[in-house]
């Protein structure tokens, strides 16, 4: 075996050891002040770096809500910064839908089983193994690079990067970011995470008359008017608007000319989403204004009919969408109920995205091709993820990762929050020799 071989075969078994063990920490993040617990993550990331000349720092938003930012000082300050953000919290599990256990690392048949495997702790390991190698390197990098393993992400960031950011700054100071929400093959290309869609939670109220449920002559019951509000939302779908990254992707992922024609065409999208199978979630998705009712509210006893009621709304916008115009939006969707419903705006943000007229994202892209010999395409998260803090900021952040052949869009999706979740080891070998390129050009 080769001395390259060699060290190649170290650092992916390395980085599945800590992927283990940081599935085993369990650190499951229910949304509630006292849940996720992410120092237990930061003391195994503490092992994984003892001994190694970085710069650490531990900070807790609350008791046991933890992030570790770890630092590699460069030898030149006009050098560029690169941050390497990896959540180490996962969300909840249903364990009867899992055939292993989802806290045990198991690694079976070439994967790693876990809550989180996927979503993002492979990376997350990655990115600290890499950052290890250059902290052990005889020559200092040139710029710094700066491991930022953060709690929250799950839940908004509140416990994690975003407390990061209004507290430390200058700890979490960096001038590109890599993180989670790339890697799949959409056809031939790689998808790399560009932007992401905003969010604009609503609540819905609405007023009945109560009474007791056993003369219900005369009173009005709230829940019936949130089944009407329910009824409307299910009938209107918003209008495509097809944004700057559409056409990439469409070309990236649909081989059939005459299918891709309609799906560049707003008039015809809708019946041609129905004909895309697995991927027909994301693209309905990232060409349009969603609104999914969650959350429905009315009544507190059996006896009782109930004299208000309400449903929350979460809303996933476009850039450029601003609070006035999802306002208008539902007032369009519910019609004349929009008189009688009251409308609270609940947590939001705008949708967030970066050039790919960067040097960070041309290190990608000549990464890609020469691990994986594939081009990249730039795309839109539907969901949400800590990136938006960055670019918030006027820094470029990109979802980042190499998965394997094997994985369209589709398996990505499934494995996120999803049952049995768990990532091949070729996955993690070729996210690190990507992981390593791009730290070598930018930082080394």
């Amino acid at each position: 075996m080769s001395t390259e071989n060699a060290g190649v075969e170290a650092a992916v078994d390395a980085t599945v050891e800590l992927l283990r063990e940081m599935i085993r920490e369990a650190c499951v993040n229910e949304g509630t002040e006292a849940s996720g617990q992410e120092i237990r993550n930061v003391r195994v990331l503490q092992r994984f770096l003892a001994d190694v000349p970085v710069e650490t720092h531990v900070l807790e938003a609350a008791p046991g809500r933890a992030s570790l930012i770890a630092r590699v000082r460069g030898t030149d300050p006009t050098a560029p910064a690169l941050g390497l953000l990896g959540h180490i919290d996962v969300v909840p599990v249903d364990p009867d839908g899992w055939s292993r256990n989802p806290f045990g690392g198991d690694l079976i048949d070439g994967e790693v089983w876990g809550r989180g495997a996927v979503d993002m702790l492979y990376l997350t390991a990655a990115f600290a193994t890499v950052l290890r190698e250059v902290a052990l390197a005889p020559e200092k990098p040139r710029g710094d690079l700066v491991l930022l393993a953060v709690a929250d992400e799950e839940a908004g960031g509140d416990y994690g990067l975003k407390w990061l950011m209004q507290q430390y700054p200058d700890i979490v100071d960096v001038s590109e970011v890599l993180t989670e929400s790339g890697g799949m093959r959409m056809g031939s290309h790689v998808a790399i995470g560009v932007a992401e869609k905003g969010s604009a939670g609503r609540l819905l109220t609405v007023q009945g008359k109560p009474g007791h449920a056993s003369i219900p002559y005369g009173s009005r019951s709230a829940v019936f008017a949130v089944g009407e509000i329910l009824q409307q939302l299910s009938q209107v779908v918003p209008a495509a608007e097809l944004g700057e990254l559409w056409d990439a992707f469409v070309t990236a992922r649909i081989s059939d000319a005459e299918l891709a024609e309609r799906l560049r065409d707003p008039v015809r999208l809708d019946s041609a989403i129905a004909q895309l199978g697995g991927i027909a979630g994301y693209a309905y998705a990232v060409s349009r204004v969603t609104i999914s009712p969650t959350v429905l509210r009315a009544g507190s006893a059996h006896n009782v009919i109930p004299g208000s009621g309400s449903v929350q709304l979460d809303i996933r916008t476009l850039p450029g969408t601003s609070d006035e115009d999802v306002d208008e939006l539902l007032r369009a969707v519910l019609g004349p109920l929009a008189d009688v419903t009251e409308i609270t705006h609940l947590r939001g943000w705008d949708a967030t995205g970066s050039s790919t007229e960067t040097p960070l994202f041309a290190a990608i892209e000549r990464a890609v091709e020469a691990v994986a010999s594939a081009p990249v395409v730039p795309i839109m998260a539907a969901g949400g993820s800590d990136a938006r803090f960055f670019r918030e900021i006027g820094v470029p952040a990109y979802g980042f990762g190499l998965l394997g052949p094997e994985w369209p869009y589709e398996r990505y999706r499934e494995g996120v929050h999803g049952h049995n979740e768990r990532i091949d080891l070729t996955s993690i070998e070729l996210s690190l020799a990507a992981l390593r390129h791009i730290v070598a050009e930018r930082v080394g």
